[in-house]
């Protein structure tokens, strides 16, 4: 046993073991804000978007798609309301979600989820969901091109990665159009990842990091 609290230097040594504990924070977070394509408009949820939420909650074929259970009204509330707090990624498990609306509704989202934030390896998991009305026209590559953009020029990613089920056709030619490839397989399931430059976007400096206090 090792007794700190006696050590004049132990205050300094907690210190440095707490910096070690805690990963890294992006010196400027990214916050979600509008994205606009030719066709579509992404931006944060509202509680206002409940109507076409509860059209993407009953959707059989998102939620099989996600594994995503049927909810109570309630319930599939309390999930929109979760949307719309995932604003910003600072630290590894942020998440920042952007509905994607067209003419005046939202059809599905796209999202980013922080993996690692180390500048040369920086690491993000982008995710998609579409009412399946509204497939066929190319919305969903519109927006998740959009926001690999964000991915790449904002957040400064050096890989994208995606875990597609490979029973989910639909969406495995989604990120096989994107430019993403195989990586892994788990099962039913399998990584692609996508960098910069496979996904035709100008390399960008990296962003400085700063130790979370």
């Amino acid at each position: 046993m090792i007794a700190l609290s006696h050590d004049p230097s132990g205050g300094r040594l907690l210190a440095s073991l707490r910096a070690l504990r805690e990963p890294p924070v992006l010196r400027a977070p990214v916050v979600a804000r509008e994205l606009r394509t030719p066709r579509l408009l992404l931006r944060p949820y509202r509680l206002t978007d409940a109507a076409d939420w509860m059209r993407i909650e009953a959707d059989a074929r998102i939620r099989c798609g996600l594994g995503w259970p049927l909810r109570t009204e309630r319930e599939a509330l309390r999930h929109l309301r979760d949307r719309t707090r995932h604003v910003s990624l600072s630290v590894p498990g942020d998440l920042l979600v952007l509905a994607v609306e067209r003419d005046g509704h939202v059809i599905g989202d796209v999202s980013l989820h922080l993996r690692t934030t180390a500048a040369e390896t920086r690491t993000a998991e982008i995710g998609w969901l579409q009412l399946t009305s509204a497939c066929g026209h190319g919305y969903a590559t519109e927006a998740a091109r959009a926001m690999l953009g964000l991915a790449f020029r904002e957040l400064r990613a050096a890989i994208v990665t995606a875990v597609i089920d490979r029973t989910n056709e639909t969406s495995a030619a989604l990120a096989a159009r994107l430019g993403f490839i195989a990586a892994h397989e788990t099962g039913r399931r399998v990584t692609v990842v996508l960098t910069a430059v496979s996904a035709g976007i100008p390399e960008v400096p990296t962003a400085r990091l700063r130790q979370g206090t």
